[in-house]
């Protein structure tokens, strides 16, 4: 019986999804700030009215954090948080960006073959390191890409958008909703990837044939360039040695994370160390970097003090080339003002001088400085992510304390004729790639299907097909109709916005559109196959 307590925490669930999806700003009035509600703010504000209306109490909370029947939320965020760690350092060396001039160069003049190589790149990309860290860091060098090379920018940022997503679907790390299913479903780390494996490369293929539909044009996409500079890309890894640190210690704890799942560790205790370890070698890499340009810089000013005419002709050559200092951090990629010049902020642009800048900004400006890394990856952390994800796991135990997940369970059953395979793979599949735009991004559609899957009593083997369907799902699911259905497509925008380039939401659900529904049909069609042979 559905009590009104359950109406009302089903209704303030919704309405908090609809301001996730379509973020307001109540405007300042007198004395009252103005108070945003948006993907940080509203998941926050919904669980403390229904707190306050004691539609949930502080045990709901707590198993929403600490997690309940296998399902641990920490272990998921804190795995995710590592991870995103070591591959946006690794993205700071320069070495996504390098391998985008590599490719650029590989593709020459011809308009097709370029398109081609840099959809497999970012795949590659995006199976290694995840969606963030390449949406990060390819976005930002397409736009660049574009205008230099007089090309319409959206045939190229939606290709890398859908790669991006698509591939994350291969690891088990690539993307948190896999980690929320190989949780929540019991999946191995291992066979989560060999179950995936068949249905990402038959999405990765049929995306990029409605992409080449779509964008047939020569408007879209010309045959042959009318700029092709060739792009000089080692100049573009900024700090070979923290390259190779960082790609040994990303693939090392990769590799760690799969054998580990097969004894039922906690990935995180793996994870966790290397993110900490490379955050040591990020500092001390930094100080040594630092200091060796400072005794450099010491060593020629004594020089110069000894030569005053050659003090004047050093600073000459220095103003005209400012690249050209042989040692130090300029070398490796760390001067501010040649990273911006070039494209890539590995430094934050130096603040105007004020006539007296107070201490705390002095402090944070040396620190930058001295250890660039940290500071640079610091503000490219998704750290949304926590109080949403957390949010999201309190909400869904509300759902699930007031009967909700036993109806939703109930309705799946029923559906699928008892619980019958392929009926529940398309049924979990297609719900799932609506409710990515439905239920405040991918997460929270994730987290909510994982729930009533596991309420529903399914037999064994749909249940896994369930969960399979699902991992298909949540990925190509980003590349929807609405910004929200993840948090890459958020990230997306923003930098968009940031580099002059706007996009509208009917505009980005139009061009997802065909890849979307191809990619839905063709994978589930492909888990369905597996299963089939399987059980």
């Amino acid at each position: 019986m559905i009590s009104g307590y359950a109406i009302a925490t089903l209704v303030v669930f919704i309405i908090s999804i609809i301001f996730v999806i379509h973020p307001v700003s109540i405007p300042r009035w007198r004395l009252i700030p103005s108070i945003p509600f948006n993907l940080t703010t509203a998941p926050i504000l919904a669980i403390a009215l229904l707190w306050a209306a004691q539609c949930l109490n502080p045990p709901v909370i707590r198993d929403g954090i600490v997690g309940t029947d296998g399902v641990k939320p920490y272990n998921i965020l804190i795995l995710f948080f590592s991870l995103a760690y070591m591959a946006i350092t690794l993205d700071v060396t320069g070495i996504l960006k390098a391998a985008a001039y590599w490719v650029s160069n590989k593709g020459g003049s011809n308009g097709w073959k370029l398109y081609f190589y840099f959809y497999i790149m970012l795949t590659f990309l995006s199976v290694l390191l995840g969606n963030d860290p390449v949406i990060l860091s390819g976005t930002a060098f397409l736009v660049y890409y574009t205008k230099v090379a007089n090309l319409e920018p959206m045939p190229w940022l939606i290709s890398e958008f859908a790669a991006a997503n698509t591939a994350s679907m291969v690891l088990f790390v690539g993307n948190p909703t896999n980690v929320v299913i190989c949780e929540g479903f019991g999946v191995n780390n291992a066979a989560f990837t060999a179950y995936t494996i068949l249905p990402f490369i038959t999405c990765n293929v049929v995306c990029f044939l409605a992409l080449a539909t779509q964008f047939h044009s020569r408007k879209h996409i010309p045959r042959k360039l009318a700029h092709s500079e060739v792009l000089n890309a080692r100049e573009q890894l900024l700090d070979p040695v923290g390259a190779c640190v960082g790609s040994i210690m990303l693939g090392s704890t990769l590799v760690l994370c799969l054998v580990v799942s097969f004894f039922g560790i906690d990935v995180w205790m793996i994870s966790l160390p290397f993110a900490v370890g490379k955050l040591i070698f990020d500092f001390a890499w930094d100080h040594y970097r630092f200091t060796r340009k400072s005794r450099a810089l010491q060593s020629r000013s004594t020089f110069d003090s000894k030569s005053p005419l050659d003090s004047k002709h050093t600073e000459y050559e220095d103003s005209e080339n400012p690249t050209s200092e042989p040692t130090g951090a300029a070398q490796d990629g760390l001067s501010g003002s040649t990273l911006i010049e070039k494209g890539t902020a590995v430094l934050p642009p130096t603040r105007p001088p004020t006539p007296q800048p107070s201490s705390s900004d002095k402090l944070m400006e040396r620190l930058q400085k001295h250890f660039p890394t940290f500071f640079t990856a610091l503000p490219r952390l998704p750290f949304a992510l926590v109080p949403f994800a957390f949010s999201q796991f309190i909400l869904i135990e509300a759902l699930a304390h007031q009967g909700w997940i036993e109806v939703f369970a109930r309705w799946l059953q029923r559906a699928s004729q008892g619980g019958q395979m392929h009926p529940t793979i398309w049924i979990i599949g297609v719900l799932g790639v609506i409710l990515c735009n439905l239920s405040g991004t991918n997460i929270g559609a994730t987290i909510l299907l994982t729930q009533v899957a596991r309420a529903a009593d399914l037999p064994a083997p749909t249940f896994r097909a369930a969960a399979i369907a699902l991992a298909i799902a949540s990925n190509i699911g980003a590349v929807s109709f609405t910004f929200s259905a993840s948090l890459a497509g958020l990230l997306w925008k923003t930098i968009l916005g940031q580099k002059g380039v706007h996009v509208k939401q009917r505009e980005f659900a139009f061009w997802n559109l065909l890849p979307l529904l191809v990619m839905t049909i063709a994978g589930l069609g492909i888990v369905s196959a597996e299963m089939a042979v399987l059980y």
